[in-house]
């Protein structure tokens, strides 16, 4: 069974779904898959106005009291007031695919990047920070700086069949998850589990093929096969 996650390190839902994936990608013979969508271009050249923390303020307020993921004084009052801070999706996806061919964990390091902006009030967009985070991580500095840098193409191929899957599977916005099975593909509604990442996982857990029965396991013996 797969579970298809379609995010961006700036969607402040993604945020506050970030105990839903952990939980799920804990359930044994579930396959988390991700993608990442590039939200916000950082060739548009997007900045922290007060135009933009007016506007997120109220989503924030309210992805907080739906799932109780906590935002920080830095981010409300460090980063949102930060004027001209960039705003760019690129450069955090590019981390956590380099992430990825570095051997760590990329949705550890997606929920590293998220509690740096939305409760440290950081500069995700800024490799500086990105690789201050991925050293968290366990990565070498050099090693990151290298794949980060050749991460930068590939998350544009990345994020452009993300975008094509969406398309084709009829989804349209942040997060989106879709479980796949049997060759069948279904997709879940995250927000009927905010705050209940234990309850997710059980659910997840009873769509798994169930294991045979030892009676019922099939095996060989050198005379026959049942």
């Amino acid at each position: 069974m797969k579970l298809h996650y379609f995010y961006d390190p700036l969607c402040g839902w993604c945020y506050g779904a970030s105990p839903l994936l952990k939980a799920a990608a804990a359930v044994p013979g579930l396959e988390l898959i991700m993608h990442a969508g590039g939200m916000i271009d950082e060739a548009e050249g997007r900045t922290i106005t007060p135009e933009w923390r007016g506007y997120v303020m109220p989503h924030d307020a309210r992805i907080a009291q739906m799932s109780g993921q906590p935002f920080g004084e830095a981010y409300f009052e460090g980063l949102l007031r930060d004027i001209g801070a960039p705003l760019a999706s690129d450069p955090p996806i590019a981390a956590i695919l380099a992430a990825g061919k570095l051997g760590l964990e990329p949705l550890a390091m997606l929920a590293r990047i998220q509690r740096a902006h939305y409760q440290e009030g950081r500069r995700i967009a800024e490799f500086e920070v990105l690789s201050e985070l991925a050293a968290e991580q366990g990565a070498d500095a050099a090693a990151f700086a290298q794949a980060w840098s050749a991460a930068r193409t590939e998350a544009e191929r990345h994020i452009a069949e993300s975008r094509r899957l969406m398309a084709q599977w009829g989804l349209h916005g942040f997060p989106s998850v879709v479980l796949e099975q049997d060759g069948q593909r279904e997709r879940l509604e995250l927000s009927a589990w905010f705050g209940r990442p234990e309850q997710l996982a059980a659910a997840l857990r009873e769509r798994l093929p169930k294991p045979a029965a030892a009676d019922d396991a099939l095996f060989c013996t050198p005379d026959r096969c049942r």
